[in-house]
């Protein structure tokens, strides 16, 4: 399908709408899942923004998160400036491939990169876009202010299909009126042979207007390279409004 609407208006045409935030760590697993599932069946993804930055805006970073969320989440932020831009002035179809490269450059890195004190950077933003095969100019948008009223707008858009009480990723199934949940939450990525079968058992419940939610707090730590988490034998975890239990101030 071809996109039909402008860089900023929605892509009626996708099959699904995807909210992220470069920060999140199931959304990419998810949108690792995702991508997965088009590469066999031809879906295709209108890939929207989502801010955990602006999502918590009214929380307490001190006492409701583990100490190193708040530069995180602003990390997404400054780096979903410069989607907002690319989307913008170059097409809303370059957003799946700067995504990857956002990702490449954040989960897919080795622990002990130093890469905590460079997210979210222009430095680090530029090495993005040049993966991408973007003008690395656009790295300067990350301190641009401006876009912020729309990268919130599409949260709230997300947000007033699901509810308030949800995090990252959102996904909207045959979009503008179908059914849109939080998630699906997954800690690792399915094998190709895995990846169909398990989505359609989610678009099953998806198409049924009565299902609202299927949820753990324990699972799995993410399987991410940056975390030094990539094992046979996962450590488990208990996970407590968006963050680490664990890992919260007492």
């Amino acid at each position: 399908m071809s996109t039909t609407e402008g860089a900023t208006g929605a892509n009626e045409t996708a099959d699904l709408e995807f909210f992220w935030d470069p920060v999140c760590p199931f959304a990419w697993i998810t949108s690792r899942w995702v991508n997965k599932v088009v590469a066999q069946t031809g879906y295709t993804v209108d890939w929207r923004f989502i801010s955990l930055r602006i999502l918590n805006k009214d929380r307490n970073y001190a006492t409701d998160f583990p100490p190193e969320y708040e530069h995180g989440h602003t990390a997404g932020l400054r780096m979903l400036r410069v989607a907002a831009k690319v989307r913008a002035e170059l097409g809303r179809d370059l957003m799946g491939p700067l995504y990857d490269a956002f990702g490449e450059h954040y989960w897919e890195m080795r622990p002990g990169s130093g890469l905590r004190k460079r997210i979210g950077t222009a430095e680090h933003t530029a090495e993005a876009l040049a993966t991408a095969g973007l003008p690395t100019e656009y790295a300067v948008a990350v301190d641009d202010e401006s876009w912020d009223a729309e990268i919130s707008a599409e949260t709230e858009l997300a947000l007033n299909r699901t509810g308030r009480d949800v995090g990252t990723p959102i996904i909207t199934f045959e979009p503008p009126d179908g059914l849109s949940f939080f998630g699906p939450v997954i800690s690792r990525v399915p094998s190709d042979e895995q990846a169909v079968p398990l989505w359609n058992a989610v678009i099953e419940l998806a198409r049924f207007p009565g299902f609202a939610e299927l949820k753990r707090s324990l699972r799995e730590a993410p399987q991410l390279r940056i975390l030094g988490t990539l094992t046979d034998m996962p450590e488990m975890e208990d996970w407590e409004a968006g963050s680490r239990k664990a890992h919260k101030p007492s």
